[in-house]
């Protein structure tokens, strides 16, 4: 590359990163680091971030940097570049996720509608409309896990009471749990911080479905009605690292696409946090034949809701590191805040 196609590459690649952290992160942990070398761009686990009582064996982690990097693939298809991924490069370095180099690409029109779906995708964790989801658009939103090597499995009304009892038992354990509590309360209740899951966007728990105790919730819910939510489990075929990086680019897919179609959603991890739930959710809705990752509750916006405010991101200059020092590179980009 010559000088000037060096600098436009620089910051179509910056721009990208800015929309690739908008990704969703359980409890907006944004557990990554990037690194922009040249040609490459690259994306490493940021272990400081991990939920050591949630999550000790980063199977968010990764599902949270596999989300980061499919919204980074989308970023750079509406800038006009193919993505090429090259998982785990270095066997040397663990956290080093991926390698991502670009071909010159025309951007298509379904690359433009989920570029545009970054900006308004949201995590709904309000009650939702009582209009059923078009089968039609469940198909559309489950096709979407499939290029990723995933599934978004449709999960049957008979299985729902289920999943509900699976959610209750995760949050039964882990209201027993001090170091769980002590982790969750640090990561949400925040106001004014870049991370974390604000106040104003988690509503009082329902007793109706099994949500998290995250701390001071203020979001205002709709009175107890008809909630017509469809829930979808995504999984894989094997279970390891490859695997979960996978269903968090799945995950990604999955979400902006039901974005694009004017749906809400929430990915939701709690159930399958504990090994012998997550085992019951693999024996008894997925039969033995995949690995649960997350759970999606998908449905319409209802009518009376109002907008939710926007979660914090961190700025891409704190996230950014150039490649010889590792020093964060220049703000040449500001937070994105949508």
């Amino acid at each position: 590359m010559q000088q000037d196609d060096n600098t436009t590459a620089a910051a179509i690649f910056e721009t990208a990163v800015a929309a690739a952290v908008r990704a969703p992160s359980v409890h907006n942990t944004q557990p990554w680091r990037w690194r922009l070398d040249g040609e490459t761009i690259r994306l490493y686990a940021d272990r400081d971030r991990q939920l050591a009582a949630a999550d000790p064996s980063q199977r968010a982690l990764l599902l949270s940097c596999g989300a980061a990097l499919q919204h980074l693939r989308v970023a750079l298809a509406q800038a006009g570049r193919a993505a090429e991924v090259t998982y785990f490069p270095d066997l040397g370095d663990p956290d080093h996720l991926a390698d991502i180099t670009t071909t010159v690409a025309s951007p298509s029109p379904e690359d433009l509608d989920m570029a545009a779906a970054i900006r308004h995708r949201r995590s709904d964790r309000r009650r939702y409309g009582p209009r059923p989801t078009p089968s039609r658009q469940l198909r559309a939103v489950a096709r979407a896990a499939v290029p990723y090597g995933a599934a978004a499995r449709l999960v049957p009304p008979n299985l729902r009471d289920l999943l509900a009892e699976v959610g209750h038992a995760a949050a039964d354990r882990h209201r027993e749990d001090p170091a769980y509590q002590r982790e969750l309360s640090a990561w949400s209740g925040r106001h004014g911080t870049s991370d974390g899951v604000p106040a104003a966007n988690t509503p009082p728990v329902r007793d109706d479905l099994a949500m998290r105790f995250f701390a001071e919730p203020e979001l205002a819910d709709r009175p107890l009605a008809d909630d017509a939510a469809e829930w979808l489990a995504l999984c894989t075929p094997a279970d390891d690292r490859l695997s979960r990086i996978r269903a968090g680019e799945a995950a990604g897919a999955v979400l902006l696409t039901a974005t694009s179609l004017g749906l809400a959603t929430c990915l939701q991890t709690e159930p399958l946090e504990l090994p012998e739930l997550r085992a019951e959710v693999r024996s008894e809705v997925l039969f033995d034949c995949a690995f649960a990752h997350a759970l999606v509750r998908v449905g319409s916006v209802p009518t009376e809701a109002g907008p939710l405010p926007v979660t914090p991101r961190r700025a891409p200059a704190e996230v950014i590191a150039s490649p010889a020092t590792g020093e964060r590179v220049r703000e040449s980009v500001s937070a994105v805040r949508i």
